[in-house]
C-alpha cells in the first residue's frame, strides 16, 4: 500500500478503535491509538498474511504482549480483511470472538493469546526459537508497552532471545512515555530502553517518529537485514493519537469516552458517523 491508503486507512482504524470501545464502555484506547501505523506496517510490510496461509500452524506470526491493546488488533486485522467491521462492535459482549485480551481459540489470524504483561514477549522468542530449530525462514514479530517494560519477565526473554541469536524475532518497543498511573518515569522508570536492550544483546533501530510509515519500514528492512541477534524497534509514540483530548492523556490509558466525547473523537478524525 502507499503512504496516502495507509494514512486513509489509518484514519478508519483510529475511527473504529474508539467506538469500539464507546459502544464497549470499556477497553484501553490511548495505547491502542499509539500503535496504529506500527500495526498497519507489520500488517502490511512483513506478515504476508493471506486468507489462504491464516490457518497455517507454520507462517510469519504476531504477537501482542501490551494485550491489553487489543482495540488496535481487532481493527487492523477489519482493515486488512480477517475480521468483518460489524463484528468489531461485539467487542466485550458476552460470547463475542472479541474480547477484551486477544483469544487465539477464537480468531484465526490471533497468533498468541496475551494479557498479562511479560507473557506475550516470552512466548515470541518460544515461537521464533522453534523456527530457528526447525531452519525455517518464518519471522516473529511482537508489540510491547513501555510501562509493560517494567515486567521482569520482559527482560527473562530478552535475555533467552539474544542468547540463542534469535535474528528471527522482532520486538517493537510502543514508546508512549505514559501507562495507567502516569508517567513511566515516575511509575517505575525502565528507561534508557536503547542502552538496555543493547546491554541484553539486541540490535536497537530508534524511530523518532512512530507514525511515520517510511521510517517504520526502513527500521524493519534494517531488522530483516541484522544476523546473529534479535532487533529492537525503538518506536516514539503519541498516546491517544488523533483524538484531541487523548493525545499524552494518561487518563485516557483505560478509560471509555461517552457519547459526547465520542462525538468529539469521530469529528477530529473527520465526520462523526
Amino acid at each position: 500500500m502507499t503512504n496516502e491508503q495507509l494514512a486513509k486507512q489509518a484514519i478508519q482504524i483510529r475511527r473504529n478503535i474508539v467506538k469500539m470501545v464507546a459502544n464497549a464502555k470499556s477497553g484501553h484506547p490511548g495505547g491502542s491509538l499509539s500503535a496504529v501505523e506500527i500495526m498497519q506496517t507489520i500488517y502490511d510490510k512483513e506478515m504476508h498474511l493471506t486468507q489462504e496461509n491464516v490457518k497455517d500452524t507454520v507462517r510469519n506470526k504476531f504477537v501482542l504482549s501490551k494485550g491489553h491493546a487489543s482495540p488496535v488488533l481487532y481493527a487492523t486485522l477489519s482493515a486488512f480483511g480477517f475480521i468483518d467491521e460489524e463484528e468489531l462492535m461485539t467487542f466485550r459482549k458476552i460470547n463475542t470472538r472479541l474480547q477484551g485480551h486477544p483469544n487465539m481459540n477464537y480468531v484465526d489470524a490471533v497468533d498468541m493469546s496475551t494479557g498479562s504483561l511479560g507473557q506475550g514477549i516470552s512466548t515470541a522468542v518460544g515461537m521464533a526459537l522453534s523456527n530457528k530449530i526447525r531452519h525455517n525462514d518464518y519471522r516473529v514479530h511482537v508489540l510491547i508497552g513501555d510501562g509493560e517494560c517494567e515486567e521482569g519477565q520482559v527482560w527473562e526473554a530478552a535475555m533467552a532471545a539474544a542468547h540463542y541469536e534469535l535474528d528471527n524475532l522482532v520486538a517493537v518497543l510502543d514508546f508512549n512515555g505514559l501507562q495507567i498511573d502516569g508517567d513511566i518515569k515516575d511509575v517505575m522508570n525502565p528507561t534508557p530502553f536503547d542502552k538496555k536492550f543493547e546491554a541484553f544483546g539486541w540490535n536497537v533501530i530508534e524511530v523518532l517518529d512512530g507514525h511515520d510509515y517510511d521510517a517504520l519500514a526502513s527500521a524493519f528492512e534494517a531488522a530483516r537485514a541484522c544476523k546473529g541477534k534479535p532487533s529492537l524497534i525503538l518506536a516514539h509514540t503519541v498516546k491517544g493519537k488523533g483524538i484531541s483530548y487523548m493525545e499524552n492523556n494518561a487518563g485516557w490509558h483505560g478509560s471509555a469516552p461517552n457519547a459526547e466525547q465520542l462525538e468529539i473523537a469521530l469529528n477530529d478524525l473527520g465526520g462523526n458517523d
